[in-house]
């Protein structure tokens, strides 16, 4: 697997998500996507399941070093004081002390941005995290944020999938040294069933579903985040560096985007898409 150079971060180019994932499932299927090879991990405070992460991670036997952790901090971490107290309680979940990469969720809170970066940027120097970043941030808000911030901001972390052109926001993050990891590629099950990326997919005997992957990681600076708690997929979701898309297969699914491809809206939590 090769990494994603942004900022001075080293970022895995494929990830291990656990978006929605109850802690029991974590412990059941995180496990095996170590086992399989997955060595970046992706959790956030919401997800309520970063004591989990933190569990399969310290028995693991692997090197935390030899880990590239994610969190996120949620919107209601409101005032300077409750939002270190919850990063030092996410670092108590997760058994760990320090994260590689910090994020903040979504751009509404009713703290400030300045006073979030300012916090992002005091754990860093403190060394509780490695790098920090954004997620679900619309361009304009990814230049207030690496305005506002004297650390570098290594990704913005937004909904990805061939059915949501998001290659402005691809190309305003390059301008500043920036990475886009994405989430959601497989666009609520529809991505497995498509079949222009079913008939990709056979022409290099891969699925749907790793034809998608494939196309993530090979555009340049984005990291793909994969989920699944069935373990029989973990090892089809790592299976994506031994075969390359062509220009002509990557401009094809370029163009499965549509006008109303964006699954993900919370309007409380959302900005302006771009």
């Amino acid at each position: 697997m090769h990494s994603v150079s942004a900022n001075g971060a080293n970022i895995p180019a494929l990830g291990f998500g656990t978006f929605r994932m109850p802690e029991e499932d974590v412990l059941r299927i995180l496990p095996e996507a170590l086992k399989v090879g997955f060595r970046h991990v992706d959790t956030a405070q919401i997800y309520k399941n970063e004591a989990a992460v933190g569990e399969v991670l310290h028995a693991s036997g692997i090197r935390r070093a030899d880990i590239f952790l994610t969190t996120k901090v949620w919107v209601d971490r409101v005032g300077h004081e409750a939002f270190l107290a919850s990063v030092d309680e996410s670092l108590a979940k997760l058994k760990t002390d320090y994260v590689d990469l910090l994020l903040l969720h979504w751009p509404q809170s009713e703290m400030p941005l300045a006073d979030r970066i300012g916090a992002l940027n005091e754990l860093r120097w403190a060394g509780k995290v490695r790098n920090i970043g954004v997620s679900n941030f619309s361009t304009a808000l990814m230049a207030e944020a690496v305005q506002l911030s004297d650390a570098p901001i290594v990704t913005n972390q937004v909904e990805y999938h061939p059915y949501l052109d998001q290659r402005k926001v691809i190309g305003e993050a390059a301008k500043t040294g920036m990475s886009i990891t994405a989430y959601y590629l497989m666009a609520d099950g529809k991505v497995p069933q498509d079949p222009v990326l079913r008939e990709i997919g056979a022409r290099h005997g891969k699925t749907a579903a790793q034809v998608a992957l494939r196309w993530a990681v090979q555009q340049k600076d984005v990291i793909a985040l994969s989920k699944t708690a069935t373990e029989s997929r973990l090892a089809e979701n790592f299976d994506i560096f031994d075969f390359a898309l062509g220009e002509g297969e990557m401009a094809e699914i370029h163009r499965l985007a549509r006008p109303d491809g964006r699954i993900v809206n919370p309007g409380h939590l959302a900005p302006e898409w771009d």
